[in-house]
């Protein structure tokens, strides 16, 4: 879909939802059709995510995508979702949509870059593009179109489904002073950032959200990231790991995302796609509010627990910065695909931080300042 037509329908929702809400209850002039000439036919969709059930925002976000949609289209369009492990398990969502065993899927194209290189730069790419910035890029600029391009290939159309902003740096049981400390480190951190740490003497772990906490404690790996405060508390991080670092140079704006097996979205009438744009688009929207609007109560919940707040030192994230800057320059070596993601990508980047550096970057350094005392 081209951003034009993307912003269309999003502009027109509104007036199609009414009148499919005011059609609702309108007899039929003849089987299957509205008065208004709207479809009544109803579609019954299974939805599968990569989060435990009804996780806090990630599996929150995909029941209340559902209870719009029902709402929007008049129950038209009743979707259940099933969370990782109901249906399939959590990192065979992607499949199980582009085969058509489950008709739509909730989760993060990280957790895919096995199967498209392209796939992992629509989530986050580490010392990248922030919440405000990657909607941008994708809404504004040419990341959508990119996007469904990616996913075409797997026989699935992608919508937003939120963003996590910057996330938590992760949680260790030992404190990382130097780059020395990351050497032989196992850690729980997917996509590109987890291509960097190898690249830096660690070794990343894909595990799924539900599996962290057991593999931590068993020692299957020595640290994990996750997401932020809200989060990490409830999964109970700080029971058995002693340091929370800051800051996630790994996500700085962690893009989630829905998905929809493409035969089945090609099937579906004009009025009902528009609808399924709006509804992702507010589901985006409260996914970042709900993430800002818990993790400030939860660090000071974490902190009043006796968590030790950390800072990477810069010689760490420098590091970091440039095996960041080694490991991408392979990946688009190899596949022409990412090379023009990220081509894209990257010059987004360059084009917004100019901007962000005179506004966002200034008004946190001069303006809102703020106790620092956690660190």
């Amino acid at each position: 879909m081209k951003r034009k037509e993307f912003l269309k329908n999003t502009m027109l929702v509104a007036a199609g939802a009414t009148g499919v809400l005011a059609c609702a209850g309108d007899s039929k002039e003849s089987e299957g059709s509205s008065s208004a000439g709207i479809s009544d036919k109803k579609y019954n969709w299974r939805m599968v995510t990569t989060w435990p059930p009804k996780f806090p925002v990630l599996g929150e976000s995909a029941e209340l995508f559902a209870k719009w949609m029902k709402e929007a289209t008049g129950g038209r369009v009743n979707i259940k979702v099933y969370g990782a492990g109901e249906l399939v398990p959590a990192l065979e969502a992607f499949d199980a949509v582009s085969s058509g065993t489950a008709d739509m899927g909730s989760g993060a194209s990280y957790y895919w870059a096995g199967k498209s290189p392209a796939a992992q730069f629509f989530a986050a790419v580490p010392f990248g593009m922030n919440a405000q910035q990657v909607t941008s890029w994708m809404l504004c600029d040419e990341g959508y179109d990119l996007w469904r391009e990616v996913y075409a290939k797997f026989n699935l159309v992608p919508f937003l489904g939120g963003n996590s902003g910057v996330q938590m740096g992760g949680w260790f049981n030992k404190e990382i002073n130097s780059v020395a400390d990351l050497k032989g480190l196992k850690m729980r951190i997917p996509g590109l950032a987890g291509k960097v740490l190898d690249r830096a003497g660690g070794t990343a772990v894909l595990v799924a959200g539900g599996e962290i906490y057991t593999s931590l404690e068993r020692g299957v790996i020595d640290a994990t990231e996750w997401i932020g405060p809200y989060h990490d508390q409830k999964m109970g991080f700080n029971k058995i790991a002693k340091y929370y670092y800051t800051p996630g140079w790994h996500e700085p704006g962690t893009q989630l995302e829905m998905f929809i097996n493409k035969e089945v979205y090609d099937g579906l009438p004009d009025d009902i796609k528009a609808i399924m744009d709006a509804v992702s688009m507010k589901v985006h929207n409260w996914v970042l509010a709900e993430f800002d609007a818990q993790n400030g109560t939860y660090l000071e919940k974490l902190m009043d627990a006796g968590v030790q707040l950390r800072r990477f030192p810069e010689s760490v994230l420098s590091e970091l910065r440039g095996q960041t800057e080694a490991a991408l320059n392979e990946i688009v070596a190899d596949d022409p695909l990412s090379k023009k993601v990220y081509t894209s990508y990257k010059n987004f980047q360059n084009k917004v931080s100019k901007w962000s550096q005179l506004t966002e970057q200034a008004y946190y350094n001069d303006i809102q300042k703020v106790d620092g005392s956690y660190l």
